[in-house]
């Protein structure tokens, strides 16, 4: 859903319960002051809207999983003071007072509706400050269905949405097929897309056509997040672990920077480079690679290919091959400033091939 159809569906309800709430204020007045007293009703019905809407306003990153994880540590805190109640603490301490307590009726409405509010609080906010993990302590075998099928989502970021491997990754299964993107993110390809700059429109525009293909894949799921960063003065690399935390959710990235200051505060995070790294061929002496050979090399019957990772090998006695992928064999390996050269032979069948084919000629 677009930034700009979400804001037009949220000002529609907003319209629609302040209709309600005036009609109510109406309605209530009419019945208990009487027919000429509807401007009470009004002024009343808008002001319980505009105190919920600034309710609503302050609860922009409050999301359905809070919602529910705080009524649940509500429902423990109220029973826990319905236990209280009903063994009778009011009672003792009333009694134990006696001489200072005159009201005793109304003590032990007073000091239930204290215990009640109390405990309740103090169970929202202990679960809310808990993890899933702590649920399993409390109901033994129970895990969320979402986090035993799915497991945890992915936040992506705008670096590993320009870089062109991200729809290839997803679509090879070693990863949950759950992203979320920031708003703000998204935000950013829309403005990248309409600059000025050649090279930063290309990258908006390869951004947005990623999320496009994403999203018509039909195995993965792909989540707009809204949210606001705690502070203004908060970066996008600070507003993207904050969202970590509130979703308990990993960040996907190609952002080394990013990955290191994750890794300081303890956020699980995925670096697509550090991947990239883990999956290159080791090239040890001995190794058998199959090689495109592409062009020649300096000397003369050397060929030279390059791996998939861009390492260049030369090939002896390869020239009479450029243009196929062979089988050969690596059989030194030198570390220069450029990077690592690597010196290869084809295989003995196919050199003694090529040596029967010059001696024939």
């Amino acid at each position: 859903m677009s930034k700009k159809s979400s804001t037009t569906s949220l000002n529609i309800a907003r319209i629609l319960y302040l209709i309600v709430c005036e009609f109510a204020g109406m309605a209530l007045a009419s019945q208990l002051l009487g027919p000429d007293k509807l401007w009470v009703g009004i002024i009343a019905g808008l002001c319980v809207a505009l105190l919920f809407m600034f309710i609503e306003n302050l609860s922009k990153s409050y999301t359905i999983r809070g919602f529910s994880t705080g009524t649940f540590g509500l429902l423990i805190g109220l029973f826990c003071a319905w236990l209280m109640t009903r063994v009778g603490v009011p009672e003792i301490i009333s009694s134990v007072f006696d001489e200072v307590i005159t009201n005793h009726k109304g003590f032990k409405t007073a000091f239930n509706t204290m215990l009640f509010s109390s405990l309740g609080f103090l169970g929202t906010v202990i679960a809310l400050r808990s993890g899933q993990d702590d649920f399993a302590v409390v109901i033994p075998y129970v895990r969320f269905r979402n986090d035993a099928t799915s497991g945890k989502p992915l936040i992506i970021d705008q670096d590993i949405i320009t870089d062109g491997r991200l729809f290839n990754i997803m679509q090879s299964g070693f990863l949950e097929k759950n992203l979320v993107i920031p708003r703000f993110i998204l935000d950013r390809l829309q403005t990248m897309s309409n600059s000025a700059s050649p090279s930063r429109k290309q990258r908006g525009l390869k951004g947005l056509e990623c999320l496009e293909k994403l999203q018509s894949s039909q195995d993965i799921k792909v989540t707009v997040h809204d949210s606001k960063a705690s502070s203004e003065s908060d970066s996008s690399d600070a507003h993207l672990l904050q969202i970590s935390h509130v979703l308990n959710a990993k960040i996907l990235t190609a952002d080394d920077n990013l990955a290191k200051v994750a890794r300081l505060q303890n956020v699980d995070i995925l670096n697509i480079n550090d991947i990239s790294e883990a999956l290159k061929p080791q090239i040890d002496i001995g190794t058998q690679v199959k090689l495109p050979i592409v062009r020649p090399g300096k000397d003369e019957q050397q060929g030279v290919g390059y791996l998939p990772d861009g390492t260049m090998i030369v090939v002896n006695n390869g020239f009479s091959k450029i243009g196929t992928t062979q089988k050969v064999t690596v059989i030194s390996t030198i570390n220069t400033s450029a990077g690592l050269m690597v010196f290869s032979e084809m295989d003995d069948e196919e050199t003694s091939a090529a040596s029967a084919s010059q001696h024939t000629l």
